[in-house]
């Protein structure tokens, strides 16, 4: 796959592919990062952050995860100055092989793209994991669909894509998500996942 070079935004959360990730901007670095994605109409990184704080800090020094999931932007809000609301959707994942920290506090890498899952369909004995998530698809029906935390297009029939939807829904640790993210079967992802389900007791027969 391709190496790109692009701004990295660490964050206290997983980014999957096709997932919704709703942002507020209001440091610097990232409003002029948010700026230049939209002019060049270009996408930025999101890693798991695992030391430091998301909002830099004059003795701050963030580190974080060395692969992740590109991010576009698909819309802004200013409604106060200064700050900056942002939708983003997930594309695909990524592995960083070299970074460094501008002056301002902006990370950029050299990144390599990883492939796309391939499309699997999900067999029977998975099945109850995309019933699940059908179920909670159905149970927004009053909510506005700008606020779902799952966006169409639905791929219910897709390994990859119910497990992924299910690793942004379940509370699980950021460190499991984050394995989960870089598993490169998606049918084992969704094993895994349906092994939890069942555990919560999800898994309708």
């Amino acid at each position: 796959m391709a190496t790109i070079t692009l701004p990295l935004f660490p964050l206290s959360t997983v980014l999957f592919p096709d997932g919704v990730l709703p942002l507020q901007i209001f440091e610097v670095r990232y409003l002029d990062m948010i700026s230049h994605c939209l002019t060049e109409d270009e996408p930025f990184g999101v890693v798991l952050l695992t030391h430091g704080q998301e909002v830099r800090t004059p003795e701050g020094q963030e580190r974080f995860a060395l692969a992740g999931t590109l991010a576009s932007v698909q819309d802004t809000t200013a409604s106060t100055p200064g700050l900056l609301q942002v939708v983003c959707r997930g594309g695909v994942r990524f592995n960083v092989v070299a970074s460094e920290r501008r002056t301002n506090g902006l990370w950029m890498a050299e990144a390599e793209l990883v492939e796309a899952d391939r499309v699997v369909r999900i067999p029977s004995d998975l099945k109850g994991a995309s019933d699940a998530l059908d179920r909670v698809l159905a149970s927004l029906h009053d909510v506005p669909q700008s606020r779902w935390p799952v966006q169409p297009p639905f791929r219910l029939d897709d390994c990859g894509w119910v497990a992924n939807r299910w690793c942004e829904l379940l509370p699980l640790p950021n460190d499991q998500k984050q394995s989960m993210l870089m598993l490169d079967n998606p049918m084992i992802r969704l094993e895994l996942l349906h092994d939890v389900l069942d555990e919560h007791g999800l898994i309708t027969s």
